[in-house]
């Protein structure tokens, strides 16, 4: 049996799958979670997001230029 994130690789997306994906990305969803959620491997959600034109931010990140004080 193939692993359950990548259960619809290859597939088409959904237009409810595209809608959950612009809710999870808005709400900074880290990827593998966002894939994890609509089975499917972390680069075709990257891919699908950048076609949309949907930001999927680095979250649990400090940012570059935060300083340490």
């Amino acid at each position: 049996m193939p692993p359950k994130y990548i259960r619809n690789a290859g597939k088409q997306w959904t237009p409810t799958e595209v809608k959950q994906l612009k809710v999870l990305a808005k709400q900074d969803a880290p990827t593998r979670v966002i894939g994890l959620k609509l089975g499917r491997p972390v680069a075709g959600v990257q891919s699908k997001a950048s076609a949309l034109g949907v930001s999927l931010k680095p979250t649990n990140q400090a940012p570059y230029n935060r300083r340490k004080k």
